[in-house]
């Protein structure tokens, strides 16, 4: 019996390619990091550091820690078209690793001031938010022209991952070490980081001149102005996100003060949320029904499974509730980005992601701070409650929507026949999903 060895082109990309390897090794240690630092950070605040308004400190803390995404995304398009692709996540590692090492000391030598904490994470978001955006900009530039398809995929694919190892750890860390260990160790994989492209050289890329303008010189306004459709798609997922976002403020009130539990419990709901986004996000392409009508009912079931933990106290019945509502928002994700690829037009298809990542990312600060400020005010089971409620007139109104879904798409071919050839190119293709953002669980795709 004999065997074939592998050919070159057959072995993993990250393999084969040492470039791209060690900047995707790069992306992994940055999104742990923050993920890690999140998650660790709103415990220590819930369970050590604040005593009266637990809710609005945590709250505080995750809008903080997804504002920069959403305020800054100008600014980091100019700087990516710009700068030097290197440079940029370069600086933005060490910077954060620097940040990181200084709270870390501080921790370690006296108290840790709450308001030092929350600067830190703002500088991590920051730093995160130039960081992403350019590592994806950036593939051509470090991998062959025939690579360039799996090497997006595989750098959406591994994002959730990163982020579900850091949050699984983030909460345990602080148990066991305090949060000066935490700071630590995402000092220690943002030095890695920085570390590893350092010693990467990136292909010549040329600039451009106007990285914030949509393609074809259109307004945003324009763009979504010409899909009503799709403008109130985004609506409803707009709405559902007020309410769907401050899971991440509820579970470590609900862990503190209905399961008594600690930063075990955290693990185990943030794992339980995050498996079953990344589980929707591999099986939604298969789930049948229109999107709007998919969308209805999974928004249906999400308030269902956020309800009953407001109902019934368990920490399984919790993090099984948790793991259906975060397969409905990977479902959601996949179909919703596989929807408007077919709908956008391909010039405007850049403008239109950009203006949605910024719609629906705006309701996470937002969201965070209510949810933060009635936690101090309402018990965590009432506030599962009102995430349900929250949930069921976005998905009476995406419901609504279903009976236009087929007319729409007539007239989309007729007044866009002129995108028809390339729109097919997109209608089998897997979509990005959800969770390459500051928060997975964003129904609607977003990041």
């Amino acid at each position: 019996m004999s065997s074939t060895a592998p050919s070159p082109r057959q072995s993993p990309l990250i393999l084969r390619n040492r470039a791209f390897g060690a900047v995707w090794l790069g992306q992994v240690l940055t999104q742990a990091a923050v993920r890690m630092f999140q998650v660790g950070v709103s415990w220590w605040l819930v369970a050590y550091a604040v005593e009266d308004g637990q809710g609005l400190a945590s709250g505080l803390l995750m809008a903080v820690s997804t504002l920069p995404a959403v305020a800054l995304a100008p600014v980091v398009a100019r700087a990516v078209a710009r700068v030097a692709h290197r440079s940029v996540l370069r600086a933005a590692a060490a910077l954060a690793g620097v940040v990181a090492a200084a709270l870390a000391a501080w921790a370690w030598t006296s108290d840790l001031p709450v308001p030092a904490a929350y600067a830190a994470a703002l500088v991590m978001a920051t730093c995160q938010a130039f960081f992403d955006p350019c590592l994806t900009t950036s593939v051509p530039e470090l991998v062959d022209d025939e690579d360039i398809e799996t090497a997006t995929g595989f750098e959406l694919s591994t994002q959730s991952l990163a982020g579900l190892g850091g949050a699984l750890l983030g909460a345990l860390v602080v148990d066991r070490a305090g949060v000066g260990a935490l700071a630590a160790g995402c000092a220690a994989a943002y030095v890695t980081a920085a570390l590893l492209i350092t010693g990467v050289r990136f292909h010549d890329a040329v600039a451009s001149g106007d990285a914030g303008a949509p393609p074809g010189g259109r307004t945003l306004r324009r763009i979504l102005g010409e899909l009503p459709y799709v403008r109130r798609i985004l609506v409803c997922f707009t709405v559902a996100n007020l309410f769907t976002t401050a899971v991440f403020v509820v579970i470590p009130l609900y862990t503190r003060s209905v399961l008594a539990g600690g930063g075990g419990t955290v693990a185990l709901l943030e794992a339980s949320l995050g498996v079953g986004t990344l589980v929707g996000s591999f099986t939604g392409a298969r789930v049948p029904g229109r999107p709007t009508v998919t969308g209805a009912y999974c928004l249906a079931l999400m308030a269902l499974a956020l309800a009953l933990p407001g109902l019934v106290a368990g920490r399984l019945v919790f993090a099984g509730c948790l793991a259906v509502a975060g397969w409905c928002v990977g479902v959601i994700g996949v179909r919703f980005v596989a929807l408007f690829q077919r709908l956008v037009p391909a010039a405007d298809k850049a403008g239109f992601f950009a203006v949605m990542q910024a719609v629906l990312g705006a309701t996470f600060p937002v969201g965070s701070l209510l949810f933060g400020f009635a936690g101090d005010h309402l018990s965590a089971q009432t506030l599962c409650l009102v995430q349900a409620a929250g949930l069921v007139p976005a998905a009476c109104a995406l419901a609504l929507l279903g009976g236009h879904e087929r007319g729409h798409g007539h007239d989309h071919e007729r007044g866009h026949g002129r995108d028809r050839g390339h729109e097919r190119g997109h209608e089998r293709e897997p979509a990005p999903v959800a969770g390459d953002a500051p928060a997975p669980e964003t129904v609607g795709g977003g990041r």
